[in-house]
C-alpha cells in the first residue's frame, strides 16, 4: 500500500486549481493533431503555474511533440529539447509561471506515465500530472490530478512508484471569467431563471456523486473477487465516510435518542416535501384540464360562428335568385301586353297610306 509519510500526505492534501485557459489550449491541441481520429492516441504537453507547497495553480500550458507505439506502450518519444527551449522562452515572458508538471488527454492513466513523469523530474522535483478528458461523456470535472509517490508493499519487497490522486477544481480569475462568459454567451439561455439554474447544478452534482459511488462499488467488487489486492488506506477512507453518514433506519426501543430524533426529523421533512410535490402535481393537472375545457369551448364557438355565417351566405344567395326570377317573369308579361298595341299602330299606318293613294 502507499506510504503514509508526511511527504505523501502533503502531496495528497494539496489544492490543485486549473485555469479554463489550460482546458481550451489542451482541447485545441487535441483537435489540431491526428489524435482525434484514433481513440488510442493522446496528446502531451507541459503545465506552467505556481506551486507553493500547499496550493498548486495551473495557469498556462504549451504542447510538446510526442509519439508512442500503439502496440508497445513502453516505446515512446518526447522531445525534451523542445521542452527546455520553450520553458526558457516562457520565463522571459512571465517569470512567475514555472514548469510544475505535464498533462495528457488520457482519459485514464497508462503504463508509460511513470517513465514520462521521471523525465519531467529534471525540471521540477514533484511534477504534477493532470489528465484532461477532452471528450467528457459524464458529469463532473474533466480533470484528474496525480502525484507520483513511493509504494511500500505488504510482503516486504522493494518499493515502487505509483500515482496518488489529489482533488482538483476549475478556477478562473476575473479576466478569465470575462472571456468564459463571452464564449458561453450564445450557449447559455438568458431567459432561464435562477431556480432552473440551481436545479440543473444540483442535478449535475447528484449525477457526479452517483458516478463516484459506482466507481467505489466496482472497486470493492473487484477486491472481493480477488482481482485487486486489499488496500487498507482506501478501506480506511471508506470506513471514515461510512462513519460520517447518519443512521436513518427505524430506531429501536432504548436506542440513541439523537439518532431517533434525526430519523423522525428526516421523515417529517421528507413527508412535507412529498406533500408539496403532490399538491403541485394536482394543481398542474387541474390547470391542464381547465385549459383543455376552455380550448374545446372556444373551438365549438368558432365552429358555430362559421356554420351561422355559411348559412347566412346561402340564404342571401337564394333570395337573390328569387328576385331575378320574379324580375324575369314581369319583363315577359310586359312584352306580351305590348304586342297588340304595336299591331294596331301598324294597321293604322297602312290604312293612312291606302287613303292617300286613293286621293291621288
Amino acid at each position: 500500500m502507499p506510504t503514509t509519510t508526511a511527504e505523501t500526505l502533503s502531496l495528497v492534501t494539496r489544492n490543485v486549481s486549473v485555469a479554463p485557459l489550460v482546458l481550451l489550449s489542451v482541447v485545441d491541441h487535441y483537435n489540431r493533431t491526428e489524435a482525434n481520429t484514433s481513440k488510442s492516441k493522446r496528446v502531451v504537453g507541459v503545465l506552467l503555474g505556481q506551486n507553493d507547497g500547499k496550493n498548486v495553480r495551473v495557469s498556462n500550458s504549451f504542447a510538446v511533440p510526442f509519439e508512442e507505439d500503439e502496440r508497445d506502450p513502453s516505446v515512446w518519444f518526447l522531445d525534451h529539447n523542445y521542452v527546455e527551449s520553450m520553458n526558457e522562452m516562457f520565463k522571459k515572458v512571465n517569470a512567475r509561471e514555472k514548469l510544475i508538471g505535464w498533462y495528457h488527454s488520457g482519459p485514464k492513466l497508462r503504463a508509460s506515465d511513470l517513465e514520462i513523469n521521471e523525465l519531467f523530474k529534471r525540471y521540477t522535483p514533484n511534477p504534477l500530472l493532470v489528465i484532461i478528458d477532452v471528450q467528457p461523456k459524464e458529469a463532473g470535472v474533466p480533470t484528474d490530478a496525480y502525484f507520483a509517490v513511493e509504494e511500500i508493499k505488504d510482503d516486504g519487497t522493494t518499493t515502487s512508484k505509483t500515482f496518488v490522486h489529489t482533488p482538483s477544481i476549475i478556477e478562473a480569475e476575473e479576466a478569465e471569467e470575462i472571456g468564459v462568459e463571452h464564449l458561453l454567451r450564445d450557449i447559455r439561455d438568458v431567459a432561464v431563471g435562477t431556480l432552473s439554474t440551481r436545479i440543473t447544478n444540483q442535478l449535475q452534482s447528484l449525477q457526479g456523486l452517483h458516478l463516484r459511488l459506482r466507481d467505489i462499488q466496482a472497486y470493492l467488487q473487484k477486491v472481493l473477487d480477488g482481482k485487486l489486492p486489499v488496500n487498507h488506506a482506501i478501506l480506511g477512507n471508506l470506513q471514515d465516510v461510512f462513519n460520517l453518514l447518519p443512521n436513518l433506519s427505524t430506531p429501536k426501543s432504548g436506542g440513541n435518542k439523537a439518532e431517533s430524533e434525526l430519523a423522525a426529523a428526516m421523515s417529517v421533512k421528507t413527508n412535507d416535501q412529498l406533500m408539496a410535490i403532490y399538491l403541485s402535481s394536482l394543481i398542474r393537472a387541474i390547470t391542464a384540464f381547465h385549459d383543455l375545457i376552455e380550448n374545446k369551448i372556444q373551438n365549438r364557438q368558432q365552429q358555430e360562428e362559421k356554420d351561422a355565417a355559411k348559412e347566412k351566405e346561402e340564404g342571401d344567395g337564394k333570395k337573390g335568385e328569387k328576385k331575378d326570377a320574379v324580375n324575369g317573369v314581369n319583363g315577359e308579361t310586359k312584352e306580351k301586353e305590348g304586342s297588340p298595341e304595336k299591331d294596331k299602330d301598324s294597321k293604322e299606318k297602312e290604312g293612312s297610306k291606302e287613303g292617300s293613294k286613293d286621293k291621288k
